[in-house]
């Protein structure tokens, strides 16, 4: 069976004379178009049996069930259907609302549904977040930074492992994504950043996507972190649920480029974030790991217990000998600290970076298109 309108395709192909590509494009448009609808088909069943198994179970008015005290700690998409919900099962726990989602009443972690936890615990995350128009975010904003991170993936972040109103700490925080990913959350939060054209680009960004603006403050967050009071001067006896990071990895941008750049023959010159000596991105590993551990330890502090610290970090090439396996010496690092516990890492591969055949023809070179997302929690 054919889903295309087959002569809609060769006008297109004639228009952008690629009329020889016909029989090849149509096969594979075609086999696009099977796979996405096998899928439909495949969730459609699954949702079909989740429903019938539903209405097999037992089923009470949320609002008998639940007193306006209990109520007013829902997530804001379940308080807003209750008058609709569901109490499904024995335990009195699971609430579905009327478009089929459901909450588990004992879920102190998140505001999330059942799905949308089952989907965060995939450990690989692909993306191909755009950078232009309103999906960019405000990149020609934060494209100043070397490494600005999507908002859209720290906003996935930031919605696991909190609940709203929560207050979340981004002490690198660079141009802001998580910051801005915070807003987009109905969260709280705090960035510090040892630049401040960095932060006035974040405050920018937040204007032009009217966002509301976090708290942020232009310091060294290592010696901001030594004084316990200073952070304690800004949120109270509050806690952090969340301290999500992206720290500069030692040297890495203070380095001549060797790949993409010299590739499209552009500059090759260091990148680095700042010109500062107390920049962490200007140290060279070993002091770095031990900078980067005491800064951690200084921030656990201010965490609760059972809150997360995740941190972003990318592995260099093997060279020399070297393993250069930054993120397993920074789990190694910082699992020894007391009372905190490394849980899992998902691994984030970005399909936006180009591909080249590096090493060719003589060796394997790897395209390395991922980041490590390492998860540890405070006990």
């Amino acid at each position: 069976m054919s889903y295309l309108n087959q002569g809609a395709l060769s006008k297109l192909l004639k228009k952008k004379k690629l009329e020889e590509y016909e029989d090849s494009l149509t096969l594979e448009i075609e086999n696009i178009l099977q796979k996405a609808i096998d899928d439909k088909i495949r969730i459609i069943k699954n949702k079909n049996r989740v429903i019938a198994n539903d209405n097999a179970k037992e089923h009470f008015a949320a609002t008998d069930i639940f007193d306006d005290n209990q109520i007013s700690r829902f997530p804001s998409w379940v308080r807003e259907d209750i008058d609709n919900a569901q109490v499904i099962g024995k335990s009195n726990k699971v609430i579905q609302v009327s478009n089929g989602k459901k909450y588990h009443a004992s879920n102190t972690l998140n505001d999330l549904s059942g799905g949308e936890w089952t989907f965060f615990l995939n450990s690989v995350i692909n993306t191909r977040y755009t950078t232009n128009g309103e999906e960019g975010f405000a990149h020609h904003i934060r494209k100043i930074h070397p490494s600005p991170k999507p908002p859209q993936l720290m906003k996935e972040i930031i919605e696991f492992f909190t609940k709203e109103g929560d207050l979340v700490f981004d002490y690198f925080m660079g141009v802001g994504g998580s910051l801005l990913a915070a807003s987009q959350s109905n969260r709280r939060a705090i960035g510090i950043d040892l630049c401040d054209t960095y932060i006035n680009a974040y405050k920018e960004a937040s204007n032009f996507l009217n966002l509301k603006h976090q708290k942020t403050i232009q310091a060294d967050s290592v010696e901001f972190l030594q004084n316990t009071c200073n952070l304690s001067d800004e949120i109270g006896d509050e806690k952090l649920s969340l301290i999500l990071i992206d720290p500069p990895y030692g040297d890495m941008l203070s380095r001549p480029k060797t790949g993409e750049a010299l590739k499209k023959n552009k500059d090759a010159s260091a990148t680095p974030f700042t010109d500062l000596d107390q920049d962490l991105g200007n140290m060279q590993w070993d002091k770095f790991l031990i900078t980067f551990n005491q800064s951690v330890k200084n921030a656990l502090i201010h965490l609760k217990t059972k809150g997360h610290l995740v941190v972003f970090i990318k592995d260099l090439q093997p060279k020399d000998g070297q393993l250069n396996l930054l993120h397993a010496d920074v789990i190694r690092d910082l699992n020894s600290i007391d009372g905190l516990n490394y849980v899992g890492t998902k691994i984030w591969a970005d399909h936006t970076v180009n591909l080249y055949p590096y090493g060719y023809p003589h060796a394997y070179v790897s395209n390395q298109i991922h980041q490590y997302i390492m998860i540890f929690k405070k006990i």
